[in-house]
């Protein structure tokens, strides 16, 4: 005999069992988190990578109501954190503080194992970072059009500093040389400040350092500010006009900071992480720390970070190859 059961007889299943029968679905992950987040951090302790990473982290643990803890594991570029992100559980307990080497060094080193656009699941752009071409005041020249001019017109190429092969200032100029088809001798340092210092002395023409790092030095007139690298002006140097609007339509560039997590990472955690990140980008406090270090806020949402990553790796493929920069072994 058949039974029709009634409206009656169609009692709802207990939440628990339903969580238990389907372990994979809303229901279980609507718990996240239950226990302390990660974020990883490709750099040591005292860099503004860090104080963002800690910033972030701190809001977002009063936000879940869970701790949040920064790891530092610098080395590499930051390859070495971007690596066990990679193969980390994509549970949403680990995440990334993520910069420009995330798209780069697969470009600029031989041995990386993750593709930079499908290697992780992306969760917020936190910030654009600007640089500023900057030039040593025995270079006769005080815009834009003025530099470019001498530089096609030498005998000998202008001597670009930065802070490394690959690094934000070394792959500024690279771009700037392609878009604008001049050449200039890449001078890698270990680091900014030996390439801040030979440039102050003269020994180098110009560098495209970050803001802060330049930012004395121009004040004090031992350094001239030529044009910032981004697509707007720095409220830091409000005077210094963008590469774009001094002639290079279409140029902007410079460092980032963006916020990732591993490959696979749940839609619904990634969706909840990204939208509380959102939150954080606009709250002035935080607003305010990023601007004072020339970082320009952004906020993202998963999706618009997972375009931005897939366009900054196409850009820099392109740069790459046209500048016939060479890996790093």
């Amino acid at each position: 005999m058949t039974i029709n059961p009634t409206r009656r007889q169609l009692l709802p299943m207990p939440l628990a069992l339903v969580a238990a029968l389907h372990p994979g679905g809303t229901f279980a992950q609507s718990a996240y988190p239950t226990k302390p987040i990660k974020i990883l951090v490709g750099f040591a302790t005292g860099g503004f990578t860090d104080v963002a990473a800690r910033m972030v982290g701190q809001r977002l643990s009063a936000s879940l109501g869970q701790p949040v803890v920064i790891e530092n594991r610098p080395g590499a570029n930051g390859l070495i954190a971007s690596d066990a992100t990679a193969q980390a559980a994509p549970d949403g307990y680990t995440l990334f503080l993520s910069s420009l080497g995330l798209t780069t060094n697969p470009l600029l080193m031989e041995r990386v194992n993750y593709d930079p656009v499908k290697g992780f699941t992306p969760i917020s752009l936190l910030a654009m970072v600007p640089n500023v071409l900057v030039v040593h005041p025995a270079v006769a020249a005080k815009n834009l059009a003025e530099l470019l001019a001498l530089a096609r017109s030498r005998k000998t190429p202008f001597t670009q500093a930065s802070a490394g092969n690959g690094s934000p200032g070394h792959l500024s100029g690279a771009l700037l040389q392609a878009m604008t088809k001049i050449h200039m001798d890449h001078v890698p340092y270990k680091g900014s400040g030996p390439a801040m210092t030979d440039l102050i002395g003269g020994h180098v023409d110009l560098s495209f350092p970050t803001i802060p790092t330049a930012l004395a030095q121009v004040r004090s007139g031992r350094l001239r500010a030529i044009a910032v690298t981004g697509a707007k002006r720095s409220p830091l140097m409000p005077e210094v006009p963008t590469i774009a609007e001094a002639g290079v339509p279409g140029y902007d560039t410079g460092g980032w900071y963006g916020l990732v997590a591993p490959p696979g990472l749940p839609k619904e955690i990634a969706n909840l992480l990204s939208t509380e990140v959102v939150k954080i980008m606009t709250m002035q406090d935080v607003r305010e720390r990023f601007i004072a270090e020339a970082a320009d806020p952004v906020g993202s949402n998963g999706a618009e970070m997972g375009d931005f990553l897939a366009r900054d790796f196409k850009r820099w493929t392109d740069v790459v190859k046209v500048a016939n920069i060479k890996p790093s072994t």
